[in-house]
């Protein structure tokens, strides 16, 4: 299990029956996680200070329920990056705190390459590991079929300091996209895969990881530059084991990867480690 780092305005307070009581800035909001199917050691909804519950309906979805009045669009940092964060319908608020660990290593290789990095980020939702990137010297390419969440990957960037200079946003569906890059000759030296479990294209392509994420991986194969610098695939998919990544990986790209393969998560204040998916990492000499 790989922890993320370096967090000082996001926390775990408490998990149990099924949710997890956050502190995101000054907010706390209680949201529902599926990993969490141990029992609390208090009623999370008598912790004091709550903001906003997310509240499941019997019919599917579910809404937010305020406890207080706020803004529900708001700001949180990491290290010298600052995101816009909103929340959203199904639960989300647009960042995914436990990928600070990728975010960190990412950051690392890049700055540590020595050259000028083009990373390709596909499914690249509101954009914390392009402004990761960015930061850390690249070109990045924005990829993610949603047109509010690409905008809001560039209101990400001028958040954290940064101007569009290496960035490029794309609203496409991303096989589509990578087919086209392969025809245009395009090569890039990292590639970030973060796809939804479930998912459509801007026009109702329908997308579910298990069946579509080997050939995915095979594509993007063919996009990596003569001398890569990392693959980072991500999964969120409870079915989908760190082994089971690994080996996508490891089928797919060249033989010279070395390839590691974990849960990732976050330790939270009541001294647990709350599981939040899983990536694979192929880093080459």
């Amino acid at each position: 299990m790989k922890t993320a780092p370096s967090w000082t305005e996001y926390s775990v307070i408490a998990t149990g029956d099924g949710e997890k009581l956050e502190r995101w800035g000054n907010l706390t909001l209680l949201r529902p996680d599926p990993q969490v199917i141990w029992h609390a050691k208090k009623p999370l909804r008598s912790y004091k200070g709550i903001d906003a519950v997310y509240e499941r309906s019997s019919t599917g979805g579910g809404a937010w329920t305020f406890y207080k009045k706020f803004d529900p669009e708001f700001k949180i940092s990491w290290r010298d990056m600052t995101f816009s964060l909103k929340l959203m319908g199904f639960k989300h608020t647009g960042l995914f705190p436990e990928q600070a660990v990728n975010w960190d290593r990412m950051m690392k290789l890049i700055s540590e390459s020595g050259r000028k990095i083009n990373v390709l980020n596909l499914f690249g939702y509101t954009g914390a590991a392009s402004v990761a990137c960015l930061k850390a010297g690249a070109n990045v390419c924005h990829v993610d079929s949603a047109k509010a969440m690409v905008e809001r990957a560039g209101e990400n960037v001028k958040l954290s300091g940064l101007d569009n200079q290496g960035m490029r946003y794309i609203i496409d569906d991303c096989f589509k996209f990578c087919k086209r890059e392969i025809k245009r000759g395009k090569t890039y030296d990292a590639i970030i895969l973060d796809p939804p479990s479930f998912g459509r294209g801007p026009n109702g392509e329908k997308w579910k990881i298990e069946e579509g994420i080997s050939e995915l991986v095979e594509l993007v194969a063919s996009l990596l530059s003569d001398k890569p610098l990392f693959v980072c695939l991500n999964s969120y998919t409870t079915g989908l084991q760190p082994t089971v990544m690994a080996n996508i990986l490891k089928l797919a790209l060249p033989s010279g990867a070395k390839i590691d393969a974990d849960e990732i998560g976050i330790e939270t204040e009541e001294g647990l480690v709350l599981p939040q998916g899983c990536t694979a990492f192929a880093t080459f000499e």
